[in-house]
């Protein structure tokens, strides 16, 4: 016979555990949705990257069993960061063993958008390849919240003899998607890439603008936390560009989902990205609003390899003595902001038999085009021997974001150089805003002129 005191109690306890689990349940709702909003999205912490020249890794077997004996069983400093030098390019080294990244420390924070600035060589790419998971830093750790679609180079991710639409499975399976997911996505996808016509074509067939144009649908639309996107949309024509800047500003404001975005177009940056991080031979030189990033970056010689100033110090009877590349504020760039004007402060020594000589410089871009030519005859504006400065400004929104050489000279025409100076100065235009930017990489000349337009209807 069953004692009903005892199926009392049973029931009693039952009903406790039930509101236990409830409250529990409660709880943990809680503390994710809090965990959500406060949320640090990528961790960077002590983050270093060496490479052996010439070798892959450290070199040889025997040299990583030593590295790893030393500093896994040893608990020893890594014997191979004691030698390794910084990334710099203008400077022969000293070892073999060279820092591309060198204690990188940041965070960002979910919905964040950053964009990574520096020039070639400054550790960008491996930066993104070690977030990616594409390759191991040597010391330090990250910590990454959510799953990352990147797009690094041309055709990653992608299998050539797949189709296009294997390989958005494919690349949707990678990061962890189920296939009814990424059945939802399916069309969006191909729509938004416009190569619905070559969609069941395997992607070896596809030129380097259908691959881009594909991954970048592929990594923008599949619902991964963290979008990694490189230079890589500078292969993509015009119209595609802006469509891509467009996806991701929408990613990242509309979505709330972090985008890392590398590009040498400051205009470009600065219309997507709320926070940047500088890099400089594998060192993070900045980290700020985008702004002051770029600006930064602009105000910047240490990492260009640019010229801005030339200096003689043997006085000739005729001849330059300095040249100097100056912003408005008189100090010494070799970087320019579209929308800058550029001061170039030029100091000769005239002899009098030299009073009727002319001096002027040309402007030489990186494709060996003469952009222009200025001189002006010295008698018209001196009339005695002795030592002169000059000042010539180049006008605002007038030279394209390009790279530009200077060479000077002091001559009488068809008669007597009497001073030449080869390209002894160079600096560079960089894209902050320019009225053609929208259209990506087209070209539009070596210069921008700011003609009359005048309504006559």
């Amino acid at each position: 016979m069953i004692n009903p005191y005892l199926n009392l109690n049973l029931n009693l306890d039952l009903n406790l555990d039930l509101n236990l689990n409830l409250n529990l349940n409660l709880n943990l709702k809680l503390n994710l949705n809090l965990n959500l909003n406060m949320s640090t999205a990528i961790k960077v912490e002590n983050l270093s990257k060496i490479y052996r020249l010439g070798e892959i890794g450290t070199g040889t077997i025997s040299r990583d069993l030593e590295r790893w004996y030393k500093t896994k069983l040893l608990g020893k400093e890594d014997p191979f960061l004691k030698i390794g030098e910084s990334n710099d390019r203008s400077k022969k080294g000293a070892s073999d063993i060279v820092y591309s990244l060198k204690d990188i420390n940041f965070e960002i924070e979910q919905g964040d958008a950053v964009g990574i600035i520096g020039r070639n060589g400054a550790g960008k790419s491996t930066l993104l390849k070690i977030l990616s998971r594409v390759t191991t830093p040597t010391t330090g750790r990250i910590n990454i919240k959510g799953r990352v679609a990147s797009l690094l180079e041309v055709g990653t991710g992608f299998h050539p003899e797949l189709t296009g639409r294997e390989n958005i499975y494919l690349n949707g399976a990678i990061l962890g998607m189920r296939k009814k997911e990424i059945d939802r996505k399916l069309e969006e996808i191909i729509d938004f890439s416009g190569v619905e016509r070559y969609i069941d074509t395997p992607v070896k067939r596809y030129s380097s603008g259908m691959y881009v144009r594909l991954a970048f649908a592929v990594a923008a639309h599949l619902e991964s936390e963290i979008l990694i996107v490189d230079e890589v949309l500078a292969v993509g024509d015009a119209e595609f560009q802006k469509k891509c800047l467009g996806k991701m500003g929408e990613v990242s404001k509309g979505e709330g989902r972090t985008v890392l975005f590398v590009s040498h177009n400051m205009a470009a940056v600065k219309g997507l990205c709320n926070r940047s991080v500088i890099l400089g031979n594998g060192l993070v030189v900045f980290e700020g609003d985008t702004n002051s990033g770029v600006d930064y970056y602009l105000h910047s010689n240490k990492f260009n390899g640019f010229i801005g100033h030339y200096e003689n110090e043997i006085i000739k009877e005729t001849g330059f003595l300095s040249i100097f590349l100056n912003d408005k504020n008189n100090i010494i760039r070799t970087e320019f902001g579209y929308d800058e004007l550029i001061i170039i402060r030029i100091k000769v020594n005239v002899a009098e038999k030299h009073l009727n000589a002319y001096v002027g410089f040309r402007v030489i871009d990186r494709n060996e085009c003469i952009i222009f030519t200025s001189e002006i005859k010295l008698s018209t504006e001196i009339k005695s021997p002795g030592l002169y400065g000059f000042e010539v400004k180049l006008p605002v929104k007038f030279l394209v974001p390009n790279s530009y050489r200077l060479t000077f000279g002091i001559h009488i025409p068809n008669n007597e150089m009497i001073d030449y100076l080869i390209e002894c100065l160079s600096f560079e235009i960089v894209e902050t805003g320019s009225d053609f930017h929208i259209y990506g990489n087209a070209d539009f000349g070596r210069i921008i002129v700011d003609l009359p337009w005048n309504l006559i209807n």
